[in-house]
């Protein structure tokens, strides 16, 4: 079985192909390392001993992304990651996040029309419930009006998604899931933003290790334990698990319907405060960090009702946050010591 897995050199996308590989599928890469390094591919070789098929273009390009899929005909399923996600660049550049989230999209549903395939799994986000109005959140809560451009694509993404599955039979899975952390365990591959990273976890681990000053903790007002922002982290290699699950039941045609949306989260919220106490006590290291104002298109808390997922896909996220944190670090202190031994 040959899988597409657009954006899989970034960070979930990387994991994902990692997972599909040992348990036997053909992955094909496509990816325009906007975000991303080319020898991720080399990793997840080293990791598996299988070099996945990887093509360097961007999907927002109409005719590159025409001519590959009249190439690779023979698609068995699509995993679309390939997207933008951070929320305050979306808040700065929303029209860059429209067109980038959107447009490849689009391609990529084009492509699937003009040549007769008919499975994707779509990487949606928690963005999508806005601040919710109860918690947990369900998959059938109710989307609110989008608190940020890259929460807004995300709504779109889905809507444009499910009117294309009804007009041309497609099967779609989308998998909205939380807060992804974490690394593998061979500390091969993890997350590795290029510039400053937008997310908590890498910024902590980066100001841990010396690469920057110190952590900013957005909010400490809110109405919240201990008055900062409450998530649901999930470790990556447990969402790329999942992504294995969504494909194996869309191939086996055991979908309930032809678009399917399950949450993907471990079901419990934890602080900002509460992330840094678990990273400080795997690691032994103490945290320079600030408490600072709050940031635009923060939602306040959110965490995910996962038992959906549970019963339908058969799958539940395994490791605890202190896994996920010391996992992180492996990762952080992998790279610096790779950094070194390139000096000497």
């Amino acid at each position: 079985m040959k899988i597409l897995v657009t954006g899989g050199t970034g960070y979930i996308g990387s994991h994902t192909a990692v997972e599909l590989q040992l348990q036997g599928f053909e992955v094909v890469i496509v990816d325009n390392l906007s975000n991303s390094h080319a020898d991720v591919v080399d990793r997840i070789e080293e990791i598996t001993n299988i070099r996945p098929e990887f093509h360097q273009f961007d999907l927002i390009d109409r005719e590159k992304t025409k001519s590959f899929f009249a190439g690779h005909p023979d698609l068995d399923g699509i995993i679309h990651f390939a997207a933008f996600k951070a929320v305050g660049e979306s808040m700065a550049d929303p029209l860059m996040y429209y067109r980038n989230n959107l447009d490849s999209l689009i391609n990529i549903l084009q492509g699937m029309k003009d040549n007769g395939l008919k499975n994707l799994v779509f990487s949606s986000s928690c963005t999508v419930y806005g601040q919710p109005d109860e918690l947990p959140v369900k998959e059938t809560s109710p989307i609110k009006e989008a608190w940020s451009p890259y929460g807004n694509t995300k709504q779109m993404s889905e809507q444009i998604i499910r009117f294309a599955v009804e007009a041309y039979g497609l099967k779609t899975i989308a998998l909205r899931y939380f807060n992804p952390i974490g690394s593998h365990d061979s500390a091969l591959i993890g997350e590795l933003p290029l510039g400053v990273p937008n997310n908590l976890v890498p910024f902590i681990t980066q100001t841990a290790i010396g690469l920057r000053q110190s952590l900013n903790v957005f909010g400490s007002d809110y109405d919240t334990p201990d008055g900062t922002a409450v998530r649901d982290y999930i470790h990556v290699v447990d969402l790329a698990m999942a992504h294995v699950v969504a494909v194996n039941r869309m191939i086996s045609a055991s979908g309930k319907s032809d678009f399917e949306i399950f949450n993907l989260g471990t079901g419990n919220g934890f602080s900002v405060l509460e992330v840094i106490k678990s990273f400080e006590k795997v690691s032994g290291e103490s945290l320079n960090y600030k408490i600072v104002g709050r940031r635009p298109g923060d939602v306040e808390k959110v965490w995910a009702d996962t038992s959906f997922a549970n019963q339908e896909l058969g799958w539940k996220a395994q490791k605890s946050l202190d896994e996920m944190m010391g996992s992180a670090w492996k990762w952080e202190q992998a790279l610096a010591d790779k950094k070194s031994s390139n000096k000497h």
